[in-house]
């Protein structure tokens, strides 16, 4: 990569990083916004650079504060984060030191701030003359690289397994892929992988799941336009032959955005079921028909907020419902790094609320007999068994079913006093809790 064109890549991912440690964005909208500025055989490095410098925010925050002599005026906010990128290169990555310095220099020009160019100079050679990895502040929120109110929250619920959790969540993510059973087995497509010389791997529990030995792009991947091979966490497969197991008729996806798991019960119910997504933002529906259309599958997909029922429910009991509630996203942190910076420690409550209240305003459209999956991507108890154990509490119709999907899927689960967590990492399945819950008849 010539030096103009990487100070290119280095000045936009400053931006990005930025735009999410001081202006609140997310990062897929900050990258949204941004990318486009960087060819496209680029754009793997812009994400690395990105997805790096917020998964080592404290430790690089924390180096920087060592490094400088006073701290950047706010203003200037864009070169701490373009330091930052700089030293998640030399200490996280195997781009030449020289290359990492020349071009991390050269974009502060391009960021108009061209006084800062021998500053950053300076701290970038500083930092490889002293080999200061090795000697700089690795304690507290810089050693495990989460906000202090997160950790200790994950402390609390999980007290013997807080810190592999940590660690889990600050590793790089595998990608997962979903096998649709309508065009053959995972086994089958893992050799339609290994022709194309893509390692993969089979996880027994979940059995149209396999596992990347290296992400690749999806227009890579055999099938995919013609949707014979979705992108998907495993821990997010279990959702659809959990709800649907034995079951048929009206099922209602609720919070469906984007369309993963509608196009999972679809491949999984076939022609028994009969299904409508829902979700509230307008703007997140097209993500659903788009994912339905590749599939070559249907559904009713309306603009509707699950928690006023009122507005679009026609009066139709459900025999399923799953319920994939909005969350802290606790349990996804390794492939949204960024969840550390923007969630606050007041959201929890917040969250556990608005969750119930969808819980109370849902079970009502759910026939008797019928079956409620109530799922999150969140570790913490209060937005999944607090939640759940109210509800039961509070709806002497509604009992917990605690008799696992199969057997197989034993060793993922922790049991909760109501549901199952998969903890992240757990055979390298993102962190999820699942709750079934069935309607007295």
């Amino acid at each position: 990569m010539d030096n103009r064109k990487g100070a290119k890549l280095r000045a936009t991912a400053a931006e990005i990083v930025d735009a999410v440690v001081m202006q609140g964005r997310s990062l897929d909208a900050a990258l949204q916004s941004k990318e486009r500025r960087v060819v496209p055989e680029d754009r793997p490095v812009l994400r690395l650079l990105c997805y790096g410098a917020l998964r080592r925010h404290w430790r690089l925050q924390a180096w920087i504060n060592t490094l400088l002599d006073r701290p950047l005026k706010q203003r200037d906010s864009v070169i701490n984060s373009l330091l930052a990128i700089g030293l998640y290169q030399i200490t996280e990555t195997r781009i030449p030191d020289h290359a990492v310095v020349s071009q991390t220099v050269e974009a502060a020009r391009l960021l108009r701030r061209p006084k800062y160019a021998s500053l950053i100079n300076a701290v970038l050679r500083r930092f490889l003359r002293d080999d200061a990895s090795n000697n700089m502040p690795d304690v507290g929120v810089a050693a495990l690289d989460h906000p202090d109110w997160l950790i200790e929250a994950i402390e609390a619920d999980w007290p013997d397994d807080w810190s592999d959790i940590i660690a889990a969540n600050n590793a790089r993510a595998p990608m997962w892929l979903r096998v649709n059973a309508a065009h053959g087995t995972a086994a089958d497509y893992l050799q339609r992988l290994k022709r194309q010389d893509v390692d993969g791997e089979l996880v027994g529990a979940v059995p149209q799941a396999i596992r990347l030995v290296e992400p690749k792009p999806v227009g890579d991947l055999p099938g995919f336009a013609d949707g014979h091979v979705s992108v998907q966490d495993a821990a997010a497969q279990l959702a659809a032959p959990w709800l649907l197991g034995g079951l048929g008729g009206r099922v209602l996806d609720a919070c469906a955005a984007p369309g993963g798991k509608s196009g999972h019960l679809l491949e999984f119910g076939g022609a028994n079921i009969d299904l409508t997504c829902i979700d509230a933002d307008q703007a997140r529906l097209g993500g659903i028909n788009e994912n339905l259309d590749r599939l070559g599958l249907s559904a009713t997909v309306i603009v509707a907020d699950a928690s006023n029922p009122d507005e679009w429910w026609d009066s139709r009991p459900f025999n399923g419902i799953l319920l994939d509630a909005p969350c802290s996203a606790t349990g996804v942190i390794r492939r949204h790094p960024d969840i550390k910076l923007l969630r606050r420690a007041d959201d929890i409550e917040e969250l556990g609320r608005r969750q119930g209240s969808m819980l109370d305003a849902l079970w009502p459209l759910l026939a008797p007999g019928g079956r409620l999956l109530y799922a999150t991507c969140s570790l913490l108890a209060a937005e999944n068994d607090s939640v759940v154990g109210r509800f039961l509490g509070d709806n002497r119709d509604a009992r917990e079913n605690n008799v696992l999907q199969n057997n197989n899927i034993r060793d993922l689960m922790r049991r909760k006093a109501c549901g199952f967590q998969v903890l992240p990492g757990t055979a390298g399945l993102d962190g999820f809790y699942y709750a079934s819950l069935e309607k007295a008849s």
